[in-house]
């Protein structure tokens, strides 16, 4: 049987899993009486619900003999990490472009990984039947990309389709409203070349992904160099020096059919598969007959630019809600993540109850405190801090993003004053239609920690920002952190109703009566700039007289909630998040009053 090999890359919410989806039913991968849930490629719960891919992933459809290996690979830039492994197992490329939105940050980052690669795009002008669609300004968007990533005479020369992957038709011309994805399967079998490999020399894989599995352990997944692999062959794992990780047998090879992995006795050069066997082998590791002692050269990995720490829970509420609560337990938690996540980087403090943990953004950041907390864990995370690098010249660099952001002109004033004052620099400013223009800025990323939620305030929920690494560069000086100060609970209990409705003049209350407070814990933000601390569980005293006029019924206003992401991105340099799997809270770094005046003292003396 033929074989390609294909990844779709675009933007993120450009519509690839739905293309996928699309792609199964067309190619008889389903049957047509069998429910799927709709974007069956999003498996994890937390991709269902934020409708974003966060892990890449494998499948295969077959058409007219021939069997067409794709990843969906994330579109998410703090995702970066698979995207980059991904692409070194395919032989060609689909760039799924929005006919509305074009090429945005994430559609430079992927492309410009792949043409690196040498590889060949196949455009798709997605989401074709869009009222405001711009099919022919948006290939004119795709080509100037290219060119300005350096692409070859070859690249350029890319075959172009118009396609909606909702309603599953693909054409040759932007008036194409009906049909199937024919024309989309043909293009890939013509344009993308069949892997070319020798399966007689001995056999060769590089591990691009990494899972597990409850009956198999640790699953190996990657593209087949050269060789063939056989049930039960014996195999060792080298690292990028050549040194043996380990050695072991193929106990069991499983190849991509659909949306399942299925066992095979044997696998051929040029497939993708994942192997069962050993238990050390990760990521970027090359997985070979024990005759082979040069490793595959893996593709380098951008290093991350933010890192937060995680520590242990030592509320006073510890425990009561995770069943993961020790040092230890979090810490093979975290390096189990980091062999399988590349992106990500874990840090032990000298006293192993904390750990700095550094990855590519906080999304994905949070996603990983997200996914613990759900596993039964209970964390304290610090402030976001981004990691500043020395050049050759010993000055302090920070990392730079490019961000673009699409706004109504009504609020832009607002988006320029606030990307100014957090030492953005605008670059670009264009209409973009229908009464929206289109902001590029330049700006270090410390300066955009905590900024979406402000960001989609300033805009009444219709701004859309898209941020992307750009560089290093030279520091920026001091960035204007919060504005106002917190409320601070004095005492351990449930707070009256009678307390909060004194302390709702004095800012914006984050519980409600009858919720568990302790001493040091955040319980509302200050209406003036310095911190305060308050008594929630202050109760009304009980007199032998009657008040003159009936009591006023309390009406309290409701308490402001923040998500996970929320709180990371509010909390100050002496906060900490208490995350627990019922509950998110703010507390003081330090709980005891006069330990904090303490710390405050020292860290102006410091500064």
């Amino acid at each position: 049987m033929q074989l390609r090999n294909v990844a779709i890359i675009a933007h993120v919410d450009h519509g690839k899993t739905t293309l996928v989806d699309q792609l199964f039913r067309q190619s008889g991968t389903f049957r047509d009486n069998q429910r799927v849930a709709e974007r069956a490629m999003d498996s994890n719960d937390l991709e269902r619900e934020r409708g974003i891919t966060i892990l890449a992933k494998c499948t295969s459809v077959e058409w007219q003999g021939t069997r067409i290996n794709i990843v969906d690979t994330p579109g998410h830039a703090d995702f970066g990490g698979e995207v980059e492994r991904i692409l070194s197992m395919v032989d060609g490329v689909i760039l799924l472009v929005d006919s509305s939105e074009g090429a945005m940050p994430q559609t430079k980052f992927v492309t410009s990984k792949a043409l690196a690669l040498g590889l060949k795009p196949i455009v798709v002008v997605n989401k074709i039947d869009r009222p405001d669609g711009r099919p022919q300004e948006v290939l004119d968007e795709v080509f100037d990309l290219f060119v300005a990533l350096g692409a070859n005479d070859d690249q350029l020369d890319f075959p172009t389709l118009y396609a909606s992957g909702r309603n599953g038709y693909a054409g040759t011309t932007p008036e194409v409203r009906s049909g199937d994805l024919t024309p989309l399967f043909e293009t890939i079998v013509s344009h993308v070349k069949a892997p070319v490999v020798d399966t007689e020399a001995p056999f060769a894989f590089l591990v691009s992904l990494l899972d597990r599995d409850q009956f198999l352990g640790r699953v190996l997944t990657g593209r087949i160099q050269q060789g063939t692999l056989r049930m039960n062959a014996p195999i060792r794992a080298l690292d990028s020096s050549g040194k043996v990780v380990e050695e072991g047998r193929a106990t069991k090879i499983l190849a991509f059919r659909g949306l399942e992995r299925v066992p095979v006795e044997e696998a051929l050069a040029g497939d993708i598969v994942s192997i069962a066997g050993l238990q050390v082998a990760t990521v970027a590791n090359t997985i070979a007959d024990p005759a082979i002692a040069e490793p595959i050269p893996a593709q380098p990995i951008d290093p991350p630019t933010l890192s937060m720490r995680f520590s242990v829970n030592d509320s006073p509420f510890a425990g009561k809600e995770g069943s993961k609560v020790t040092s230890r337990m979090i810490r093979d938690r975290l390096f189990r993540e980091s062999e399988g996540n590349v992106a990500i980087q874990i840090t032990e403090s000298d006293d192993k109850d904390s750990f700095d943990v550094a990855g590519r953004g906080e999304l994905q950041l949070g996603v990983l405190i997200e996914t613990m907390r759900r596993e039964g864990f209970e964390l304290s995370i610090g402030r976001p801090q981004v990691i500043f690098r020395r050049d050759d010249q010993g000055n302090r660099n920070e990392p730079y993003e490019t961000v673009v952001i699409d706004v109504d002109e009504a609020f832009s004033g607002t988006v320029v004053e606030k990307m100014a004052g957090r030492k953005g620099e605008m670059t670009d400013m264009r209409p973009s239609g229908g009464g929206k223009v289109r902001l590029t800025f330049t700006a270090p990323s410390r300066g955009l920690i905590g900024y979406h939620g402000e960001f989609l305030s300033d805009t009444r929920g219709t701004g859309i920002m898209n941020r992307l690494f750009d560089r290093y560069g030279p520091w920026k000086g001091p960035i204007s952190g919060r504005a106002n100060g917190v409320l601070i609970s004095t005492e351990t209990g449930e707070a009256v109703g009678y307390a909060l409705g004194y302390l709702e003049e004095r800012g914006l209350l984050m519980v409600a009566p009858g919720e568990p407070v302790y001493a040091g814990m955040v319980v509302g933000e200050n209406a003036k700039s310095d911190d305060l601390e308050v008594n929630p569980l202050k109760s009304k005293a009980l007199t032998n007289f009657r008040a003159s006029g009936k009591d006023d019924a309390l009406r309290l206003s409701p308490p402001k909630r923040l998500t996970l992401e929320q709180a990371i991105a509010y909390i100050d340099e002496d906060e900490l998040v208490e995350v627990t799997p019922k509950s998110i809270r703010i507390r003081k770094r330090w709980l005891d009053p006069h330990e904090r005046k303490r710390q405050s003292r020292a860290l102006k003396a410091a500064g």
